[in-house]
């Protein structure tokens, strides 16, 4: 997806229930360049329904929502045929941790707590849309552990992971642990197109929508540990 200023700029959809957000996060998004506000909704029914009307780059999803939720919603934005290149990210607030693991299940691209400033919100939506997971290693790998630890004793793992070959198993490990491609390559001394493209031949192999979903796996087939 491009997302330079030479390109079509980011369309976004907002989504939260409090319209005084949706404005601060509208004046600020309007404000440059390469992003392009095309829809609002207040709740996770009328994101779905403004998916399937403006066909976003990329939603900002609110977790926390009357009627329908915003997990729900990711769920449903991404089982649409159509919308496969929408990416979601999903917004929350520290007491809302719980959800951000179903967040990446539902098929979100990533995550941003509410309060975060203006410049790391730009960024996020700009890496969101470039096809990229925002998955903040701090912060991310802390919240998955926890809500893991718990699911990753009822998976079987060998069944899950028998598709993929031994290197592929590798470089999911470090996806899991949060390296980039460049990384990735410099671990396993592959150069970062190969790197690259075992992280695509896992997503294929496991029916993963993003770098993301490759995160959630790694941590319940237990080839990281919480």
């Amino acid at each position: 997806m491009n997302t330079s200023l030479d390109g079509p700029p980011i369309k976004v959809l907002l989504v939260d229930d409090e319209g005084l957000v949706r404005s601060g996060f509208k004046a600020l998004l309007d404000s440059e360049e390469d992003i392009e506000v095309v829809g609002e909704a207040a709740d996770g029914a009328q994101a779905v329904e403004q998916a399937r009307a403006v066909r976003p780059d990329v939603v900002l999803m609110d977790i926390r929502m009357p009627n329908v939720d915003g997990i729900q919603a990711t769920k449903q934005i991404v089982a649409i045929r159509g919308l496969e290149h929408v990416r979601i990210l999903i917004l929350t607030t520290y007491d809302t941790d719980a959800y951000v693991f179903e967040g990446l299940q539902a098929g979100a691209s990533g995550f941003l707590l509410k309060d975060a400033g203006p410049a790391e919100l730009l960024h996020g939506i700009r890496v969101v849309a470039a096809g990229d997971s925002l998955l903040a290693p701090r912060i991310t790998r802390r919240l998955i552990s926890q809500f893991t630890a718990q699911r990753a004793a009822s998976q079987v793992a060998e069944e899950r992971l028998a598709v993929l070959t031994e290197r592929e198993r590798e470089v999911l490990a470090l996806v899991g642990e949060g390296m980039s491609n460049d990384e990735i390559g410099a671990a396993l001394f592959l150069s970062p197109a190969t790197a690259r493209t075992h992280v695509s031949h896992a997503m294929v192999k496991l029916g993963a929508r993003d770098r993301a979903q490759l995160v959630v796996f790694a941590y319940q087939t237990g080839l990281v540990s919480p």
